[in-house]
This record gives structure tokens, sequence and C-alpha cells, in this order.
């Protein structure tokens, strides 16, 4: 007797299933979300990799990002799926370019004049600025409203020319000092995974590694800042 499934395939709590193992939703994810892989694909241009080869590497991309999605983020699953399938392949790409300076042209069918290759480099390049501005940006909204404005400010997020600690500390009537801290207590904020999740995928830094890093890093100020309150 088979299986009735009744989860709604349409609904957010089918990447809860699908995450805790359920095939019958993963497999329904994936079918569903299957097309994103081969219309973002159908907008790079000749890569030297084969495009059966970009297509399972985007699958592989996908298969992650279902597994890693929070519909309560409110970020659409297409928009999430799309920036770590269009990073993978970039990635593929990349690698094959530096392969094939290291080992001579690639064969003529898939060749890149040098003007060519220049400008995909300083393509991937912007294209991957902007992706990190987008997330930065997108985790800098879950600060505090004083400390959204110290970082925007600081880091010149706003379009302006950035300014330093102690400029911003006479904007808002306080010391260099302590400018200071509010800088490092909004630094503290953005390394939590509520706040740095997409920033981290983007940047490749969401190993368990990193996070152990940037953990250390936010116990190690607190640590300071409770030793000068004693």
């Amino acid at each position: 007797m088979s299986e009735v499934h009744w989860l709604d395939p349409e609904g957010d709590g089918v990447f809860g299933c699908a995450q805790a193992g359920c095939r019958t939703c993963q497999e329904a994810l994936l079918r569903r979300h299957e097309g994103l892989i081969h219309f973002l694909l159908q907008r790079q241009v000749s890569s030297g990799v084969a495009y059966a080869d970009l297509v399972q590497e985007g699958r592989i991309a996908l298969w992650r990002a279902v597994l890693r999605f929070d519909p309560q983020r409110g970020v659409a699953f297409s928009t999430y799926a799309g920036r770590a399938i269009e990073r993978r392949i970039w990635q593929v790409v990349a690698h094959a370019r530096r392969q094939a300076r290291g080992s001579g042209p690639l064969p003529q069918q898939d060749w890149w004049p040098p003007d060519q290759m220049d400008w995909l480099a300083v393509t991937e390049c912007a294209w991957h600025q902007a992706q990190v501005h987008e997330a930065l940006l997108e985790a800098v909204t879950h600060l505090p409203d004083r400390l959204r404005a110290l970082i925007f400010a600081h880091y010149g997020l706003d379009g302006q020319a950035p300014c330093t600690l102690g400029t911003i500390g006479q904007r808002f009537g306080v010391t260099k000092a302590r400018i200071g801290q509010l800088h490092n207590d909004a630094l503290v904020l953005l390394r939590l995974p509520l706040c740095s999740a997409q920033l981290r995928l983007v940047c490749g830094q969401d190993s368990r590694a990193a996070y152990a890093r940037t953990a250390a890093l936010s116990r190690t100020w607190q640590q300071r800042k409770r030793g000068r309150k004693r």
C-alpha cells in the first residue's frame, strides 16, 4: 500500500519536511525548480564547460538551497536558490578558465579571445561584488536603527563617502570611544546567523569553522566589554 502524502507541495511547510529527510518533498521541490537551472544557464555565454556538467552543478546548488532555505526570512526561494546556482556555476566556469590558462588554450570551439576573457573576469568580479553588497544590505537591515545608521555611515553603504568613527560620534553626540563600542556591538550582531546567513553564503563563509571563528571574535569583544564595566 502506497503512503499518502498530505502536505501541500506549494506551501512553505514543504521545506521543513524536505529538510527533515522526506524524499517526497525533496523530489517535489527539485522537480519544481529544475527549470531555474536551465533558465540561468541560458544567460551564460560559452564557458568551455559542457552544458550537462553545468546542469549537474546547478542541481547540486539547488539541492543545497532546498536544505538550507528558511521561509521565515521573507526571501522567495527562487531568489535564494538562483543566487546559489549562479554562484556555483561561476565558480565552476572560473575554475575551468584558470585550468585553461595553466595548460594552454582550450579547443578551438571553446576558446576565449584574450579581450573576452578579460571582460568575463571583470563581469564575474562585478557580479560577485553586487551579490555581496546586496547580501550586506540585507544583513544590516536586521540591526537596531542607531547601529544601522552607524554602519551605513562608516562604510558608505548609503552611497556617500565613508565617515570616520569620530565624525559619526559628533553626529550622535557621543565620544569617539563610545561610537567605537557601538560599532563593535553592531559587528557582534552582524555575525549572528540571523543576520549573516545570506552574506556568508555569498562569500563562501557558511561553514562551521567560519561560524566558530566569528563566534570567537564576538566572545572576545563581549569579555573586553564586561571587563571595562567592572
